[in-house]
């Protein structure tokens, strides 16, 4: 069989997107055709096969989910079985907004569709090529010994940008993927060399419900004083930061978009740290690089928010970054088919719209690991 149908699961912190793909092995980068897509963020898998069968789609040949956390031992895309499931489980604690619903996708398949096979592919196999001093945590090595360490994550989206616009076009790059999860990736010859999030989710940039880097002496206080402990201070830097903390009234880009034009200065105070934060990181990642020769952005917010682009982008004139207004315009879907360009002709930074496409990475890899591609 050179070609399947794969079911593709996309379990993210805030949403559950299903689609359908015929993937062809023999077709290289092109193999993945979208045949179907759930109706919303929120569709289950019961109600997605449902709707696959009134499409006189029938049931898929295999399903590919995408698993946030592979810890130390899933370097690549891997066939689900008790053993792997066994690995997610122990991997709850390092992605408690993640983990448990990729688990939970694979049993919901299991109810429905008995033995059909599933890959898990990882968030985190992307970012493996972390050099040591990237890696490590600034502790004891006996904390490294026991897989506490920077894994890195969105490793799905970064695997598909290097792909699609390819590494020599890239150069030297940060890629941003900014939605309500959100991080930064500093890419050299296609491979992850640095990127904002550490040992979970919960590390680096601002994002939508949860902190990014805080000074662990903040969280310290916050045990010895505040009167939290493990489980209220991990809802508080997960589900109450962000740009919902910083705002108090949402962590939807768009909500504080139209709050900021209405003139709400939490809005405005919650967005100025948005962006400041991911300009700081890609001014840091030009160090690590040595340069830079592109910049991406990509997911919900990196390309559905031009203003958020423009403020991101404002004062790094000093690296040869720049937007032209003309080009960084609303999103068009044809940046699905080879994203856009939106810097000046002959800027030395290229910077690009790139749409997310964790679905067809997911799709891709389980074909190859399936049919041993």
């Amino acid at each position: 069989m050179s070609e399947l149908t794969v079911l593709c699961v996309n379990a993210g912190s805030s949403t559950l997107k299903i689609s359908l793909f015929a993937v062809d092995s023999g077709r290289g980068a092109d193999a993945e055709r979208e045949l179907w897509r759930g109706d919303d963020d929120h569709v289950d898998i019961r109600t997605a096969l449902d709707a696959l069968a009134r499409a006189g789609l029938g049931a898929p040949d295999a399903v590919g989910h995408r698993v946030v956390h592979g810890g130390t031992e899933h370097s690549r895309p891997a066939v689900v079985d008790d053993a792997l499931v066994a690995d997610l489980r122990a991997l709850v604690p390092l992605a408690p907004l993640h983990e448990p619903a990729a688990i939970a996708g694979i049993e919901a398949v299991v109810a429905v569709l008995g033995d059909v096979p599933q890959v898990a592919c990882f968030d985190t196999s992307f970012h493996h090529t972390l050099p040591e001093e990237a890696a490590h945590l600034a502790l004891p090595e006996r904390f490294w010994q026991r897989g506490l360490r920077r894994y890195g994550f969105h490793g799905l989206s970064y695997e598909y940008v290097v792909e699609h616009v390819g590494a020599p076009a890239l150069g030297r790059a940060v890629i941003a993927h900014l939605g309500n999860g959100a991080s930064l990736c500093a890419v050299r010859d296609g491979r992850s060399v640095d990127t904002t999030m550490g040992l979970t989710p919960t590390g680096g940039i601002v994002m939508g419900t949860r902190s990014g880097d805080l000074d662990p002496g903040l969280l310290v206080h916050l045990l010895a004083e505040e009167g939290y402990d493990a489980t209220t201070l991990d809802h508080l830097v997960n589900h109450e930061a962000g740009l919902l903390g910083l705002s108090g009234s949402s962590s939807d880009m768009r909500d504080l978009l139209a709050s900021r034009a209405a003139g709400d200065h939490r809005a405005e105070l919650a967005i100025a740290v948005f962006c400041r934060t991911i300009r700081k990181q890609i001014g840091a990642y030009a160090a690590v690089l040595g340069g830079l020769d592109s910049l991406v952005f990509t997911g919900g917010i990196g390309e559905g928010a031009d203003d958020i682009r423009a403020e991101v982008c404002a004062g790094l004139g000093f690296l040869g970054v720049e937007i032209d207004p003309a080009r960084n315009g609303p999103p068009r879907r044809a940046e699905v088919d080879g994203g856009r360009v939106i810097s000046p002709d002959g800027a030395p930074v290229t910077v690009r719209v790139v749409a997310a496409a964790e679905d067809r990475m997911i799709a891709r890899h389980t074909s190859n690991t399936l049919l041993g591609s």
